[in-house]
This record gives structure tokens, C-alpha cells and sequence, in this order.
């Protein structure tokens, strides 16, 4: 761990009764850091993001925080520490406008907390949360689709829209799960430019299966199989190395 870590985590294990999920994991992200999360299907990724972000509680394991020693969130604390994290499936609201699903993500700048009915007790309140999320719309491209019911969106619209609810609370820590999944070469492009303008604002932490994307953006890797970090280092280190390029093809590492 250096004295730009942002997340530090060691000897993280989890297990639900006998499955072992993850085994004795390690990473490090720094400051406007972008660190890649990969590995075959079922390799442990998703769990390591649940495990951050208090979904699943770990077996055991230790945590760091801007070089100090932490508990492992529970999922209502992400906000105030600096973490935000988009959902493999977007996780959209499909009857609220764009602006409301975006507003959700701004819970931490309500005086007066969120309703789900009618968000802001408070009209000023109001007003302020939807300033905040536009602004977020605006840094993902999405400005016009603020008034948009979640549910007229493209599937690549929706992938903008969720991540600029993560954005919305300003995070230190994003944490973006397979934010390629399911587009087009045009906008996996796009989606590479993002994810490169926001790292001089923050660390971003990537699980992610398209390789273009995390050898294109990523500061580093880490790879996992069967839960355990099986290499790290460069993109290009982690391409050449043979217990990866075993774990990705099935063939014997030499």
C-alpha cells in the first residue's frame, strides 16, 4: 500500500457455508487510479465489489481507507465515504424521468431526506437535488434526457444515466460493474473516453469482460479465477502472463 492509496484491501476470504467465494484477496487503487477487475465467469469478481460496498459480509479480511484502518461498509455508509458503484443490470427505475433516478444517487445532499413518493420534503430541497442532477447528466453527455421516462431509453442511454447517478454524489471511489456490457463498438468508445476524463477527478475501479476496454483504460489489473487473485501488474504484464492466458483459454501453464 502506498501513501496514495485510496482502497487497500488483504487476506479477504469469503464463504457462504462451504463454497469458498474468494480466497485470500488482495488490491490497491490510488488516487485518479483506474484499476481493472477480470476473470473467467463465476471467478469471484462481483463478490469483490459486493464485499466493498457491504453486500456480502467477509469471512475475513482487511480494509483501508485513506491509509486507515477500516470496517468494511455496510451499503448505507458508501455514500459518505466516497464510493458510488453502477449495477450490472443499470438498475433503473423504469417509471420515474431520468432526473428522478439520478436524484436518488444525491440522497447525501438532502437536508431533509429522500421520500419515494415525492423526493424533496422540501421544495428548495427539490430544486437543489435536481441541479445536482443534471450537473451529473451533463458530465455523462445526457443533459436532454433529464425529462425522459427511464423507460423510453436506448439500452446504451440507460448506461449513461446510471452512471451519472453514481457521479451525482461526487464520489472519490467509482466503482463501475461491466459498464461495456451490451453495447455497440460506438459507444464502447464513448464509454472509454469517460471513463478517461474522469480519473483527474477520481479513482475508478472496473470489473469488466471486453478487453479492449481494460487494456485500453486501465492503470493496472488484477485477474481472478476460482476466487483468487491469480495475477496483477500492467495490462501488458497481466496479457503475457501464462496463468491468465490459462485461466482465459483452457490451455497448460507452463
Amino acid at each position: 500500500m502506498s501513501k496514495d492509496s485510496l482502497l487497500s484491501i488483504s487476506n479477504l476470504t469469503v464463504k457462504f457455508g462451504g463454497l469458498t467465494a474468494l480466497d485470500d484477496v488482495f488490491l490497491n487503487l490510488e488516487s485518479n487510479q483506474v484499476v481493472g477487475l477480470i476473470g473467467p465467469n463465476g471467478a469471484g469478481k462481483t463478490t469483490l465489489f459486493n464485499a466493498i460496498c457491504g453486500i456480502v459480509e467477509p469471512t475475513s479480511g482487511k480494509l483501508t481507507l485513506n491509509g486507515k484502518s477500516h470496517d468494511w461498509p455496510a451499503t448505507h455508509e458508501l455514500t459518505s465515504l466516497g464510493i458510488s458503484r453502477t449495477l450490472q443490470g443499470v438498475g433503473l427505475f423504469p417509471d420515474l424521468t431520468v432526473a428522478e433516478n439520478v436524484m436518488i444517487g444525491a440522497q447525501k445532499f438532502a437536508k431533509t431526506g429522500l421520500i419515494s413518493a415525492g423526493f424533496g420534503r422540501n421544495k428548495l430541497d427539490e430544486e437543489e437535488l435536481r441541479g445536482r442532477a443534471q450537473w451529473a447528466l451533463e458530465r455523462v453527455y445526457s443533459g436532454s434526457l433529464a425529462d425522459k421516462r427511464a423507460d423510453a431509453l436506448s439500452y446504451p442511454d440507460t448506461k449513461r444515466v446510471a452512471i451519472a447517478r453514481a457521479l451525482v454524489s461526487e464520489p472519490k471511489i467509482l466503482m463501475l460493474d461491466e459498464p461495456a456490457g451490451g453495447l455497440g463498438a460506438q459507444d464502447i468508445e464513448w464509454m472509454n473516453g469517460l471513463i478517461r476524463n474522469l480519473r483527474s477527478e477520481m479513482s475508478i475501479l472496473i470489473v469488466e469482460h471486453h478487453m479492449d476496454v481494460v487494456m485500453s483504460v486501465c492503470d493496472e489489473l488484477y485477474v481472478l479465477n476460482f476466487g483468487e487473485v491469480i495475477a496483477s501488474g500492467s495490462a501488458e504484464t497481466v496479457r503475457r502472463d501464462p496463468a491468465v492466458i490459462a485461466a482465459y483459454l483452457g490451455t497448460g501453464v507452463a
